[in-house]
């Protein structure tokens, strides 16, 4: 069953966002050629503490980590590693902040050093694909919405929206329903209402769309070994337009 949220359950899911985009916004600082994912792990834990927050994730159906850290063809759900950054990567972080009983969840592809061209328009597309998505998250739309804006748009562009990995509902569990896919048809999935909160996280291939998982039973790679980027805001659907939960100045 979708549950929608009060506005007193949405600000405090908000006060989680906010922490988690200061989160990311540290984050944006320290990662560089020489830094390893384990690094940022163990910052990303600290910083949650020392703000009375949790890890959501650690824990989660055995996750051993308080961050998904995907290098490159990685799509999601990478371990974060004692490999060291190398300049020209794109690394995403991800990582679901727990604030007094309320989720907030959010990933970031970052830049390691100078990018590639081809890397860069990576990036910037799979984020431009985020806020279309976000534009159609208004009440009286349905998911499809969310869905078709994306894929039109990367498409067009020339990328390839990710299938095995989609959004969802969020409040005080990470999963809830609805589903949120970044591709298919307008007509599909509810209608939107207002109190819905929901993560929109399209992750974008510069080749096929395929995935495999690895033996680890999480890390997820492209198929053909081409780079993948994602971005992801958790986002309240109200009255008077989408409210970014998760929203910060990177």
């Amino acid at each position: 069953m979708i549950t929608r949220k009060t506005h007193q359950e949405i600000e405090a899911m908000h006060k989680a966002g906010k922490l988690l985009a200061a989160c990311h916004n540290e984050i944006n600082k320290r990662i560089r050629p020489g830094v390893t994912t384990k690094d940022i792990d163990h910052f990303v834990e600290s910083y949650l503490k020392m703000h009375d927050a949790l890890p959501e994730q650690k824990g989660y159906q055995g996750y051993q980590f308080a961050t998904c850290a995907s290098v490159n063809d990685v799509v999601c759900h990478g371990f974060p590693s004692s490999t060291p950054l190398s300049e020209g990567d794109i690394v995403t972080i991800d990582f679901v902040v727990n604030l007094d009983g309320w989720l907030a969840d959010s990933a970031w592809s970052y830049a390691v050093g100078d990018v590639s061209a081809k890397g860069q328009r990576l990036m910037k597309t799979t984020k431009e694909a985020l806020y279309r998505g976000i534009e159609q998250a208004k009440v009286g739309n349905r998911i499809g919405h969310i869905a078709n804006a994306i894929e039109t748009f990367a498409v067009a562009k020339g990328y390839s929206v990710v299938r095995d990995f989609i959004g969802h509902g969020i409040g005080d569990m990470i999963h809830e329903p609805p589903h949120v896919p970044h591709f298919g048809p307008i007509e599909q999935g509810p209608v939107l209402e207002e109190g819905m909160v929901l993560t929109i996280e399209p992750m974008l291939n510069c080749g096929t769309y395929h995935t495999f998982v690895e033996e680890d039973g999480w890390t997820a790679r492209t198929i053909d070994g081409e780079l993948s980027a994602q971005y992801e805001h958790t986002v309240a659907i109200a009255n008077q337009g989408p409210i970014i939960l998760t929203d910060q100045d990177i």
